[in-house]
């Protein structure tokens, strides 16, 4: 094989595992999302199964290119590919399907390990293995461009899920088609393993490289500071990630499919800033990082940094100048060959630690998204430290910590000063405050959840039962009650918020309440009195509430009101055939569900009434502009029942209208969904 197949081999090898490992991430966790519920946990904790067994896998590229020869690394490395496929097809199986309310985490890290576990540890490794063995070719000193390549690929795979594969295959196919293509690279990494054993079989100089030391220096150990910036460099990067992440989908604007956004400036950094040397300057880049870091904090005062015209440009073009920086920093501190696995294991461990501070420890110790202005303080000490040998520039970066902690600080004040109650946990960062007016029978308390509002009261005593913002009298809901039974109802509610819904309770009524965040009831209970002064009877089910139902016994509900759809990130499985199918198994004959799909981005309408239409029920749409009260929202409402003389009765007749469905929509279901297509 000549020059030009050896290395389209090695190309070939490393971005299909690149590719196959970002894709098999959404795959595998769409998979397990129904039986597990979709929160904000369940994603977590395979975040954590994926990074801790990516940073396994880099261990291993270390140790056995530091320990065994290459015969050797080719013997394990080619049995563990072939013990792999046993793995296939990528299928859950229904044996792992819980039982009942347990924690979820050890269940779950357990199927994650048996069903893609060796599969994707031998992916994480081949990026690093096979640049290590790059290295001992005659091109050698181009090996950190297939670093680059990698990126690329997992760039691309993560544009190709939700434009290409997820509205165009199911589950099944997206797993065939995965299993199919871990096959392919199989075979590319055996060939690429054995061609290294019986082409460079021993160890032989490693060749000299621009930028990099002689040949005779590249055994030599990295200094530890180097070594170090390694790890804080990728951690600060990623952890600026996850920061603006959180910050523009939480408090600029709700969009779905935003985070894309940030990640693949971040992934596309990464293939500049490896890909050659020309494409970082620090000449242009440190006076820009410089810049935006001051932008990006003195951002984080409400109305500049949450305005959607001025936040998101600032923030995700932010985002690129300060990921350009830290990874064009650590692209200047690369080592030698010799050092390359334990480069990219730092590499990789700093990436991981940087998302586990942010993802995972932040939600628990940070009762607001701080962690912006964190990261921004920090990014700027890190300045200090790669450019220490420099007074004037060390002595300018910690001026600039100093103004970036500035503006923390005025950030923490008005939010004290403004809010009474900031809680936070895995779902998010949930805020109450006071709205006062001119006239004091018009001052309200507000509950939101970012940029979303989930619910509001009036403080006068002699309006706390009036029901506002999304769920007047006139809205879906209002007239879904208003047709209800007049003998005591069964009322189910998916959602809280404030628990206005519990306003239109009377005695005798029974309202089942299903919430998945604690932290909404305590807010509900404290800070509003719906709950409170409802004569309704109030039962509370804390959890993923088509899990909970799927448990519970049929409760005959006279209505359900779905709503959960309003932010950016939409739980699908509430949202399907199989979920509706669950819905109607609680329902009394004339009962209705009425799905809350009032959503700036997101035409949800269509969706409810194509799996009613499939489901042979009968759905209609009741829009309110709310023109009438300026305490109400203007609002959409679906509503599905099995008769459709239920959804003909006044006050729903005379507003109701049908629903258009295109012709060759495909009913979303738990194998099936789309939300891309759904995008207004």
């Amino acid at each position: 094989m000549g020059r030009a197949g050896i290395q389209l081999l090695f190309a070939g090898t490393i971005f299909s595992s690149a590719f196959l490992l970002f894709l098999v991430q959404p795959l595998i966790a769409k998979q397990i999302l129904p039986w597990f519920g979709g929160s904000a946990a369940v994603w977590s904790i395979c975040m954590v199964f994926f990074q801790a067994v990516l940073l396994a896998g880099y261990a291993y590229s270390d140790w056995v290119t530091r320990h065994l020869r290459v015969r050797a690394q080719a013997a394990l490395h080619v049995g563990l590919l072939l013990a792999s496929l046993a793995f296939l097809p990528l299928v859950v199986r229904a044996g792992w399907k819980p039982s009942g309310a347990e924690d979820p985490t050890w269940l779950i890290l357990g199927l994650l390990f048996a069903t893609i576990g060796l599969p994707y540890f031998l992916l994480s490794t081949t990026g690093p293995l096979v640049q290590s063995w790059v290295a001992r070719t005659p091109w050698g000193a181009q090996v950190y461009r297939y670093f680059s390549l990698s990126n690329l690929a997992s760039l691309l795979s993560l544009l190709c899920y939700p434009v290409f594969i997820e509205p165009r295959s199911s589950l099944w196919q997206q797993a065939r088609g995965w299993s199919w293509g871990y096959g392919l690279f199989v075979v590319l990494c055996a060939g690429t393993t054995l061609l290294v054993a019986r082409r460079w079989p021993e160890d032989t100089p490693l060749p000299e490289g621009p930028g990099q030391a002689a040949a005779a220096e590249e055994y030599k150990q990295p200094p530890w500071t180097d070594s170090l910036l390694w790890l804080v460099l990728p951690a600060l990067a990623s952890w600026l990630l996850l920061a603006v992440t959180n910050h523009i989908t939480q408090n600029v604007a709700a969009v779905p499919f935003l985070w894309i956004l940030p990640l693949s400036l971040y992934l596309f950094t990464f293939v500049l800033c490896f890909e050659s040397d020309r494409w970082y300057r620090r000449s242009v880049f440190l006076p820009l990082a410089a810049g935006v870091l001051l932008l990006c904090a003195f951002g984080l005062q409400h109305h500049v940094g949450s305005d959607v015209r001025t936040g998101l440009p600032i923030y995700v073009g932010g985002l690129f100048v300060l990921c350009m920086f830290l990874h064009g920093e650590t692209a200047r501190l690369r080592p030698g060959p010799n050092h390359l696995t334990r480069f990219y294991l730092m590499l990789s461990l700093g990436g991981a630690t940087g998302g586990a501070l942010v993802g995972l420890v932040a939600p628990h110790v940070l009762p607001a998204y701080y962690e912006m202005g964190i990261g921004l303080m920090l990014t700027a000490l890190a300045a200090a430290a790669v450019l220490r040998r420099r007074v004037w520039l060390r002595v300018s970066s910690v001026a600039l910590a100093a103004c970036c902690a500035f503006f923390l600080i005025v950030q923490i004040g008005g939010d004290r000063s403004d809010a009474r109650h900031l809680l936070r946990n895995f779902y998010g960062a949930l805020i109450t405050f006071d709205v006062r007016r001119t006239d004091p029978s018009n001052n309200v308390r507000l509950l939101s959840h970012g940029s979303i509002k989930h619910g509001e009261q009036f403080l006068d005593p002699s309006r706390r039962r009036e029901p506002t913002t999304y769920y007047g009298a006139t809205s879906g809901i209002g007239r879904a009650m208003a047709v209800a039974p007049a003998a005591p109802r069964h009322v189910g509610l998916i959602g809280l918020g404030a628990g206005t819904l519990a306003s239109y309770g009377r005695s005798g009524d029974v309202y089942r309440i299903y919430e998945i965040n604690p932290q909404v009831f305590e807010l509900a209970d404290s800070e509003f009195t719906f709950l409170r002064d409802s004569p309704a009877r109030i039962e509370r089910v804390l959890g993923d509430a088509r899990l909970a139902l799927e448990r519970e016994s049929p409760q005959g509900f006279d209505l359900l009101a779905v709503d959960a759809f309003s932010g950016d990130a939409v739980p699908v499985h509430l949202l399907t055939a199989e979920a509706m199918d669950v819905y109607m198994r609680h329902m009394k004959p004339d009962g209705i569900v009425a799905f809350h799909v009032t959503n700036r981005f997101l035409e949800l309408a269509p969706v409810v009434a194509r799996i009613a239409q499939a489901k042979g029920l009968h759905a209609v749409l009741v829009s309110d502009d709310a023109e009438a009260s300026k305490w109400l929202n203007p609002t959409d409402w679906v509503l599905v029942a099995r008769d459709p003389a239920v959804l003909a009765r006044d006050p729903l007749r005379a507003v109701a209208s049908p629903i258009a469905t295109p012709e060759d929509a495909r009913p979303w279901t738990d194998d099936f969904n789309n939300l891309l297509g759904v995008l207004k």
